[in-house]
């Protein structure tokens, strides 16, 4: 059976967005981790044996691999697209990463997109906000729209401008993610938790402090491995603009220290605090 989209990686992004949008058969999957497999059956999409057949009859390719794995998926299934089809390269990686990426699928007849995922797929899942740039961007917004994301928009013709935003937004918000760990580990050791988080919600209204370190704690805990691995390519991105990236090569230390470390900051101890 024909499908028009291609999924390559079926991770948490994948299968939320196969899930959410009810694809099933009009999508084909394949992830190098055989495990994935089961996911992919229980969202209805087919289930291929190898990426080939994945992208045999794809008009458009959502790329949704590990970031350090972008770059190599692009250089080795560039050859197996068919003529004119959109890639959709929606990994976190540095601006440079994706304009390697481009060469590959270009020289080969694909489309090249640097799309940008500005937000956790979950719980936005279909709504998430996209940015896409690149030559066939209009045409590719027009694409996922019609395979229902909801908020896409077009920010250029350069390969690079969506994930410069994207990953220079990142240095921001992983920071304050690094900063809250890094606060909450040293106000823990003395015993001071509750008194810090009153002195900051008294200095700020928007949202009580607890909350909001339960929220980034649980992010880090969950995601600091491929966050740390996003944020080295920011650290890429500021190099390449010259600037020197001290603070981000400390976040991308704390985030993969914290990953996984879930129980040190479970949400109800936090909030016990």
């Amino acid at each position: 059976m024909e499908s028009n989209i291609a999924l390559i990686g079926f991770g948490e992004a994948g299968s939320t967005f196969a899930d959410a949008a009810g694809w099933e058969a009009g999508a084909a999957a394949y992830d190098i981790l055989p495990a994935r497999r089961a996911a992919m059956e229980a969202a209805g999409v087919l289930v291929c044996a190898s990426a080939q057949d994945a992208l045999a009859d794809a008009d458009m390719v959502l790329s949704l691999v590990t970031a350090d794995a972008a770059l190599a998926a692009a250089q080795d299934y560039a050859a197996l697209l068919k003529p004119g089809a959109l890639w959709c390269d929606m990994n976190s990686v540095a601006p440079d990463t994706k304009r390697a990426a481009a060469v590959a699928i270009e020289a080969a007849g694909g489309r090249y997109l640097d799309v940008a995922v500005l937000a956790p797929v979950n719980p936005a899942r279909m709504n998430v906000p996209l940015l896409v740039s690149g030559a066939a961007a209009d045409e590719a917004a027009e694409a996922l729209r019609g395979a229902g994301f909801a908020n896409v928009r077009v920010v250029g013709a350069e390969v690079g401008r969506a994930s410069a935003i994207k990953m220079i937004r990142s240095v921001m918000v992983k920071g304050i993610e690094a900063l809250t760990a890094e606060m909450m580990l040293a106000a823990d050791a003395a015993g001071v938790t509750d008194e810090v988080l009153s002195s900051l919600d008294a200095s700020e209204k928007s949202q009580g402090w607890a909350a909001r370190a339960a929220y980034n704690l649980e992010r880090m805990t969950t995601h600091g491995a491929r966050r740390a691995a996003e944020m080295e390519e920011s650290a890429k991105t500021l190099i390449s603009l010259g600037i020197e990236p001290v603070m981000t090569i400390g976040t991308v230390k704390r985030q993969r220290d914290m990953a996984g470390k879930a129980a040190l900051f479970s949400a109800e101890k936090v909030a016990a605090e």
